[in-house]
């Protein structure tokens, strides 16, 4: 028996709307109705107060490190029930290789934000964007920036080909910054991403009203924004300079960030031969590119830019390459590709290869034994992987201009690295571009060049070979996005992401007022000497500002010299009293590090207390020279806490404290500044 078509619901304030069926939505693979959206139009006034009211106050009563942990379990739950996606995902036309990159890719980015949120940003709801800076001769008055939550919602308007993944990839980032998302998927795969949704929605992990779902038009939404909302848009660069210019937006000043399809190319080096690995490596991630996702990737190479006197052997290899690829019903075994997403895109991609081959050859396409595999197929959006060869590419301006968003490509024959710099450069703004050369020189004289039109690039070579994740995977830790046509804009990059969706100010003040609004200690505020050491309390205990000032000690040669002998560290500014004399310091200094082993063991509590380990320094900087006479001493300062909400095995909970160190002189003058992290335990129970 044929399934009955799913009615797609929106999730709007909390409950799912549709009872009517409208749009009727095809299988890519047979033509068979698998879906339908529905009729009832969404108050989007009703939706944003939604988000405004209930999620904004929810997410703000938890705090970065708390919305990390939710972003994790989420990403565990959608793991654990994945196969309910990879059954929905076939109607895309997507191979079990195509889902993975969406739906599992999807849960990958949240275990990384998760991993963002819990190592790089403080258990409140400001980041201080320090160090804060001296602004006046009496250390009185300072400055600092720091990043807090917009207030508003952020709206997310997605892509078709990638329906779980795109709406996870911006849904991690805005989710931890503490702003709340009604996400609009495209509407010709809009039953994959109502089917994430639903699992989402039966997670029970999200506070009500920080994640929203549009089946079908967006209506009035973007003339009901204000402000502090954002939108985002991933889609075709016509529609995204249409959205731009969207009255509200520009009327309120509001944040648009774009990333759209881009002409994107591959280099192959003028050092590499056909007996080369980089020309093979060239080979399979051009094919590759061409037939993952059946081409419908933003960042697949569409421009594969060659030596003129290689691009005879290269084609020859590709045609080889893609005669191989079986296409058809995911469903089979022996499938390597799928079809498009739906007979829209098939004809969409045939209207615009029609253009490119006005001034191209064609190397491979539908008349070489193109014939997709499995039942019903003749009713689906399959195309052909078609190769084109453009001798001249500075003659032909559709090459850099028209994408077929599919599986097709273009040769071009490059004379020179320059020519192939400037070919690269036409597609004015590109997500991505790869060089594939295994001499240092020439990346080193492309990539700088090549970086002003491109997002990310990628170097490819025999030894990232093993570990590349290829060209056309963008990565959580990574920038994605580029520049001109490809939007302006970026998303991803790690913490990078998540200050996208923050609001950015300076702050002026005393040292003492500006520790109490970040959070944390500010070198000048005032300081707590409790008699208690600092290392002696629980992680609860601590308060910023919690300080000790150590004994002092000081240096004599024998500490040089020990310390030199100890560590096998015997620099001449050490030990030689005639070198060190006519050196700019005019003596003989003790080593950095010994100052630094110095200091700890000044301010160092040696019975066991709270203080589990210390893991690490930050900002470490020997300002001035420590000679043979001179006393140290040393400032032990509370500077930040993170509580981390762990505990480990015995139950305990524990937190990261970061304290400020300062080592001084008999002269009060500084000589070493540092952060020490530790681990530091909960009270028991």
């Amino acid at each position: 028996m044929t399934a009955q078509p799913t009615l797609l619901q929106s999730y709007i304030a909390g409950r799912w709307v549709g009872q009517t069926a409208a749009q009727s939505l095809h299988s890519a693979v047979n033509g068979r109705e698998v879906a339908s959206t529905h009729q009832e139009s969404i108050d989007f006034g009703e939706a944003l107060e939604h988000a405004r009211r209930h999620g904004l106050p929810a997410l703000l009563a938890l705090d970065f490190q708390r919305r990390a942990a939710i972003l994790k379990a989420l990403a565990k739950y959608l793991v654990e029930y994945k196969e309910a996606l990879y059954a929905v995902s076939a109607h895309t036309g997507a191979t079990r290789a195509d889902s993975w990159i969406d739906i599992e890719g999807g849960s990958g980015t949240l275990f990384a934000y998760a991993s963002v949120g819990g190592n790089e940003f403080p258990s409140s709801n400001l980041v201080h964007e320090g160090p804060a800076m001296p602004l006046g001769k009496q250390g009185r008055f300072a400055g600092t920036h720091i990043l807090v939550p917009r207030g508003g919602v952020a709206v997310h308007i997605n892509a078709f080909n990638f329906p779980v993944w795109g709406m996870l990839e911006k849904f991690a980032p805005t989710f931890l910054a503490g702003m709340p998302c009604i996400v609009k998927p495209a509407t010709a795969t809009s039953y994959l991403a109502e089917a994430a949704m639903r699992l989402i929605e039966r997670s029970g992990l999200l506070p009500a009203g920080s994640l929203q779902l549009v089946i079908g038009g967006t209506g009035d939404l973007l003339d009901r924004l204000q402000p502090q909302d954002v939108v985002t848009f991933t889609g075709s660069a016509d529609t995204a300079a249409k959205l731009r210019v969207h009255p509200n937006l520009v009327r309120n000043s509001i944040p648009f960030n774009a990333e759209a399809d881009s002409l994107n190319c591959a280099i192959l080096g003028p050092d590499v031969t056909p007996d080369d690995e980089e020309f093979d490596l060239f080979v399979k991630e051009v094919a590759r590119e061409m037939t993952t996702k059946a081409g419908q990737k933003c960042t697949a190479i569409r421009r594969a830019i060659v030596p003129r006197r290689h691009i005879d052997a290269v084609a020859e290899r590709l045609r080889a390459r893609l005669a191989k690829t079986v296409v058809g019903d995911p469903a089979l075994e022996q499938v390597r590709m799928g079809p498009l997403a739906s007979k829209a895109q098939q004809h969409d991609v045939a209207e615009r290869l029609a253009l490119l081959k006005q001034g191209a050859e064609q190397v491979f396409g539908a008349a070489d034994g193109f014939n997709p595999q499995g039942d019903g197929v003749s009713d689906g959006a399959f195309f052909a992987p078609t190769l084109l060869l453009c001798r001249d590419g500075a003659a032909n301006s559709a090459v850099h201009d028209v994408e077929a968003f599919g599986p097709v490509s273009t040769l071009i024959a490059y004379d020179g690295l320059d020519e192939a710099l400037d070919l690269a450069a036409r597609g004015r703004g590109s997500l991505v571009g790869s060089l594939v050369t295994h001499d240092p020189a020439v990346a080193a004289r492309a990539i700088p060049v090549a970086a002003a039109w491109h997002g990310r690039l990628l170097v490819l070579d025999r030894e990232a070979a093993v570990e590349s994740t290829g060209h056309g995977s963008p990565l959580p830790q990574l920038k994605h996005g580029g520049p001109g046509r490809a939007g302006g804009g970026e998303e991803l990059g790690g913490s990078r992401a998540v200050k996208h969706y923050l609001q950015r100010a300076a702050v002026q003040g005393s040292p003492t007022m500006l520790a109490a609004v970040v959070g944390e200690h500010v070198r000048g505020a005032a300081v707590r000497d409790t008699g208690v050491h600092p290392f002696r309390h629980h992680f609860e205990d601590l308060q910023i500002g919690d300080s000790l000032t150590t004994h002092r000690r000081t240096v004599t040669e024998a500490d040089i010299v020990n310390f030199g002998c100890l560590s096998g560290d015997h620099f001449y500014m050490h030990f030689d009293e005639i070198a060190a004399r006519e050196s700019p310091f005019g003596k003989r200094i003790a080593h950095g590090y010994f100052v630094l082993s110095a200091a700890a063991g000044l301010f160092v509590s040696p019975a066991p207390g709270p203080v589990l380990a210390n893991y690490g320094l930050d900002t470490l900087r020997f300002i001035k020279p420590v000679g043979i006479g001179d006393t140290i001493q040393a400032r032990l300062t509370c500077k930040r806490k993170i509580d981390r909400n762990k505990t480990d095995a015995k139950g305990v909970g524990q937190g990261v404290v970061a304290w400020d160190v300062e080592v001084t002189n008999q002269g009060g003058e500084l000589v070493a500044s540092y952060d020490i992290l530790t681990l530091v335990a909960k009270k028991p129970g």
